[in-house]
């Protein structure tokens, strides 16, 4: 018998043994101690385990595992609102999981984090203070445990990063220090210069500007469910999509039910059917539930639907993808659309909301953008449906800021191309201007410059421009490569040539050339000209106007009727002759008034920059030669003078 108590004892000793272990694995650990002396934000990166994976490589090339622990902890007076860190990652990071956090800058894991990643807090956005806590560091702080692969550090050597420092504005973060051969720490603390439009105590984040900007507006909810109203306003005055689409990441095992005013690209149910989903709702017809994605891509709908009762008539919709900015039309510069949001436990009850994370949008010859985190502002007020002159409240909002960026190695999609009446030969786009496929190199030469041509091979597509850039190079001796240069695979290219220059003004022609089988409606195009613009006088076939604070840009677009840019066609003849591009062109004449001293055959009289439909165009990096014009005849430009008067009669 005693033995058996002995047995008991021991068995309950050893039980109760393992239960604070147990317990301390679902608490936030305690901050390092180096915390302590921290009276900011105390941010710290440890390097935890790696392993090497296969396959085994070069040393510098080989792949290792990796776990490391960045902890976050707001040691300050006042709470810290939608934080942020930058890891500067340095060894060819490839992140595949983050607890705690998002990528900022919308991209889903895993990702390539290599040249260093900005962390935002997901699904905690803010730290609280000691104060207003009492010290209770599961809400003052945050751990974000990562596992990932980098390249090239084995052990005994560690893969630590280059800095770690704070996001948000308003803050000042000193070279980290390290503690061991595996930690890195750094106190961040208020900079006393930032001046923040944020007070002390106030409950959501102010608004903040950007090119384009994405809110996520509740507006009914329910308790397994609610409707959502995602408005796209674009602010950029040369920004713009076409054939928009939009996508995100549900967190929560979300699903779209229903919507008005945009439409799925996907239209499919079979996650849920075969998901937890379907094991929760299993009263619920799942043939009608629009899409079960984790990342579903949005579309808009055509003009067609913008009446129809069950899918449009919602007010800014419906515009077949298209973005305009505010500069050339403000009531086409928004996009709404309403979704119907299914939520899954634990967040069944009308106040458990989360916006997906990871946005992205794009669209077809549009600038790139990159969107944050959607941060929780005030609440979004709307006119009132009912038609009374008062406002209805979204029951919460939050805000996604996106801005045009262009990604590293990504080529531009259009192309512009010099020509001057003082030279024979038009200086084509760059050779690969817009990428090259990759068979490309066994035909063609991706480095060789692009051949002079002749004006008249302007109109006739590259495959079949061959014949006439050879035959113009032996007429002018100029040098031929072997291979001969590829194309600049663009499928819009725009001719800038310097038409005229006299004593008192000049003028240019500006020639657009699509290439491509789609058309494009509302077209426009910019020319950033450095000393020109103050000199603009008018656009004879466009509408053109100098943007106020943009550069010095002017800004062009087609008037009712020539608004609309055709695709390719086939040639009179599609058996022999070539393909025929879509095409606009317009004179445009400069004073010298306002712009002494300028040089316009030595380069003033053509573009820095040049936009398409809010993408920046590749440009050529020399400029035709002006040997012609500096002993050129009077009696030449008395005739081009006599021509242009005759155009401009004619207009």
């Amino acid at each position: 018998m005693a033995s058996c108590l002995f047995i008991l004892n021991f068995i309950i000793v050893a039980f109760s043994a393992t239960i604070p272990a147990a317990v301390s694995q679902t608490q936030t650990q305690a901050p390092s101690p180096a915390a302590d002396a921290c009276n900011g934000i105390y941010l710290s990166y440890a390097y935890t385990s790696g392993s090497q994976l296969p396959p085994k490589s070069d040393p510098t090339n080989q792949p290792y595992r990796f776990e490391s622990t960045l902890t976050i902890l707001n040691n300050g007076l006042e709470e810290l609102k939608s934080w942020m860190v930058f890891v500067g990652f340095q060894h060819e990071e490839y992140l595949v999981s983050a607890s705690n956090a998002v990528l900022a800058d919308g991209t889903s894991l895993p990702a390539s984090v290599g040249n260093g990643t900005i962390f935002a807090g997901y699904p905690s956005t803010d730290l609280k203070t000691a104060i207003e806590t009492a010290g209770d560091t599961t809400q003052m702080s945050v751990q974000i445990n990562l596992i990932g692969t980098q390249f090239g550090v084995g052990s005994p050597d560690v893969p630590m990063p280059t800095n770690i420092s704070l996001a948000n504005d308003g803050f000042v973060c000193p070279t980290p220090t390290m503690q061991g051969r595996s930690e890195m720490q750094v106190c961040c603390t208020k900079d006393l210069n930032f001046k923040s439009n944020i007070t002390l105590g106030e409950e959501f984040m102010p608004r903040q500007d950007g090119d384009l900007t994405i809110m996520y507006d509740v507006i009914r909810t329910y308790d397994t469910n609610y409707w959502a109203q995602v408005t796209i306003s674009n602010d950029n005055p040369l920004g713009r999509l076409d054939n928009w689409r939009l996508s995100w990441d549900w967190m929560r095992d979300e699903f779209i039910f229903a919507m008005k005013g945009a439409y799925p690209y996907v239209v499919d149910s079979t996650d849920c059917i075969f998901g937890q989903q379907g094991e929760y709702y299993k009263g619920m017809d799942f043939s009608t539930v629009l899409n079960c994605e984790r990342r579903p891509t949005i579309i808009d709908l055509p003009l067609t639907k913008a009446n129809d009762t069950n899918l449009g008539m919602i007010p800014f919709c419906c515009r077949n993808g298209t973005i305009l900015p505010p500069s050339m039309d403000p009531s086409k510069s928004t996009s709404v659309f309403q979704i119907n949001v299914f939520k899954m436990p634990p967040d069944l009850n009308r106040s458990q909301l989360f916006p997906p994370q990871n946005w992205k949008i794009n669209g077809t010859l549009n600038p790139d953008y990159v969107c944050g985190p959607p941060v929780r502002v005030s609440p979004s007020q709307f006119p009132d449906p009912s038609g009374l002159p008062s406002e209805s409240t979204a029951v919460a909002s939050w805000q996604v800021v996106c801005n045009i960026t262009q990604p590293k190695g990504a080529s531009p999609r259009c192309c512009v191309s010099f020509s001057a009446y003082y030279n024979e030969s038009v200086i084509p786009c760059k050779t690969c201007a817009c990428g090259c496929p990759s068979s490309t190199s066994r035909t063609c030469s991706t480095t060789a410059p692009a051949l002079l041509l002749p004006s008249q091979a302007l109109l006739v597509p590259f495959e079949n421009r061959t014949n006439l850039a050879v035959a113009w190079a032996d007429l002018k001796h100029f040098t031929k490569p072997d291979p001969l240069p590829c194309g600049d695979y663009c499928g819009v290219s725009i001719n800038w040539h310097l038409y005229t220059d006299y004593s008192n003004g000049w003028t240019a022609r500006v020639t657009i050339f699509n290439w491509d089988d789609t058309a494009f409606a509302d077209w426009f195009a910019a020319a950033e000209m450095d000393k020109a613009a103050p000199g603009f006088e008018k656009a004879y076939s466009f509408n053109g106007t100098v943007l106020t604070g943009v550069n010095n840009t002017i800004f062009m677009q087609g008037p009712l009727g020539l608004n609309y840019i055709i695709g390719e066609t086939d040639g009179n003849d599609p058996q022999k002759d070539p393909r025929v591009p879509g095409k606009q062109q317009s004179v445009m004449s400069f004073t010298k008034k306002n712009t002494p001293g300028i040089n316009v055959a030595g380069g003033d009289g053509f573009p820095t920059k040049v936009y398409f439909n809010g993408e920046e165009c590749s440009l050529p990096t020399v400029l035709p030669t002006s040997n012609g014009f500096r002993t050129g005849s009077t009696i030449t430009i008395s005739l081009l003078l006599m021509v242009l008067a005759f155009m401009l009669n004619q207009q």
